[in-house]
């Protein structure tokens, strides 16, 4: 009965238009209430503890991180870059898309920031180039979902709090299974572009080439500084995101100049906002996380699922069928938090290494982004690109099937995240 008090009083608050935030607040009320056990202290010192955690100040420098790099011009310059690179293929300005797009998720973990980034200047000159806009709005929507996945990001960080499970080894965990949608938007592209009657882009000689990647270098070299920091161990990822924004701060303001002190305050006010409505997501979640576990949901969903327990690769089926239908109606921080303390007893007792569940969580609530009817990341390229949302909606379709089939590849495989995270450890 507890279980179905958690649902109705959780989904029946959303229903009516309230913030995802006050909703899984008024599930823990709820909850408390109906076990008798009300007590105002109990919420406060629940939320409390949720933010007094080292960790979580990861998430306020790799946004603010974002946020300069954005405006520092390092989100552009790596976008010259790819054009030098691959443009003047045939669908180049595609692969360049998913190229930018993947260097640009190795910086910023925002998928949303990035997408909008790739969507201003790359929507006009596919355009202009004659490719198929409602496609390539698609496709950027979906290069733009990498960024959670491939380190440094953000989701990694609140799964990782959530779950309590390293977030040194889900950041090593994502790179692989990251480069691998990348490749399959690749192929995607590839095959779809075939249709468009395009016009190639001229292609750059060596040393337009070699001057576009010197301009770039202090944007490229922020990703190897952030991994390679973490990597290497020195530095813990708390440590890597205030580096991060102390580099992307400096560049933007002493080599390319483009960021301005009077900008500053913009910046960082945007980034304020951004971190508040994350964190004050966290700190709700703790509270319906502790009367979660408190009611013993976990154990109530395991008996409906027992028969899986000793199936793994059939129970991982069914739990990203349930993250991808949740996902198409939550954001991917509400989607992390609501279901991580119920899905992670299940987990840890059917004997599923929790890092990898944690990236292939990471990506089923990514795919959500760009799946109806909210996909998020679509009313970003939607707005951003000026394209109806309709249109993304018929665009993206490949290349949503491309992630998932990725997905499904990797519950098939598991071996393709786990044994290159081990390594990478």
């Amino acid at each position: 009965m507890t279980l179905v008090v958690f649902i109705t009083s959780l989904l029946g608050a959303m229903a009516i238009g309230v913030p995802v935030a006050f909703a899984l607040m008024f599930c823990g009320v709820t909850l408390m209430w109906y076990m008798g056990m009300f007590n105002s202290q109990i919420i406060a010192q629940n939320m409390i503890a949720g933010a007094d955690t080292f960790t979580l100040l990861a998430i306020p420098f790799f946004v603010l991180a974002g946020e300069l790099m954005n405006s520092g011009g390092l989100s552009r310059r790596i976008i010259e870059f790819a054009i030098a690179c691959v443009g003047h293929i045939r669908g180049g300005l595609g692969i360049v898309a998913i190229m930018a797009a993947v260097i640009m998720a190795s910086i910023s973990g925002s998928a949303a920031a990035d997408t909008a980034a790739l969507a201003a200047i790359l929507i006009p000159m596919m355009a202009k180039a004659g490719y198929n806009v409602p496609r390539s709005a698609g496709l950027i929507a979906s290069g733009g979902i990498i960024a959670p996945v491939i380190p440094p990001s953000m989701a990694f960080i609140v799964f990782g709090v959530a779950a309590n499970v390293s977030i040194t080894q889900l950041f090593m965990a994502g790179i692989v299974p990251g480069m691998l949608m990348g490749i399959a938007l690749v192929i995607a592209w590839q095959i779809v572009v075939r249709k468009d009657n395009v016009l190639p882009l001229p292609k750059a000689p060596a040393k337009e080439r070699l001057r576009v990647t010197g301009r770039a270098a202090w944007a490229l070299g922020m990703p190897v500084i952030i991994l390679g920091g973490i990597k290497a161990g020195v530095v813990t990822p708390t440590e890597a995101a205030v580096i991060a924004a102390a580099y992307a701060m400096f560049v933007g303001m002493v080599i390319y100049r483009e960021l301005k002190p009077k900008d500053l305050p913009r910046v960082i006010l945007q980034a304020a906002k951004t971190t508040s409505i994350i964190m004050f997501l966290v700190c709700a979640a703790l509270v319906s996380a502790w009367l979660i576990t408190a009611a013993n949901i976990p154990g109530e969903i395991t008996r409906y699922i027992e028969p899986l327990i000793d199936r793994p690769m059939l129970l991982m089926f069914v739990i990203m069928a349930l993250v991808l239908v949740v996902g198409t109606a939550l954001d991917l921080t509400p989607t992390i938090l609501i279901l991580t303390p119920v899905l992670m007893p299940i987990i840890k007792q059917a004997g599923i290494d929790p890092v990898y569940f944690g990236v292939m969580f990471i990506m089923n609530c990514c795919i959500g982004l760009i799946t109806p009817p909210v996909g998020v990341v679509l009313n970003v390229v939607s707005g951003v690109g000026r394209v109806p949302l309709g249109k993304v909606v018929t665009g993206i379709v490949p290349f949503l099937l491309a992630q998932v089939l990725v997905l499904v590849l990797l519950v098939i495989f598991p071996d393709i995240v786990i044994v290159p995270a081990q390594w990478l450890r």
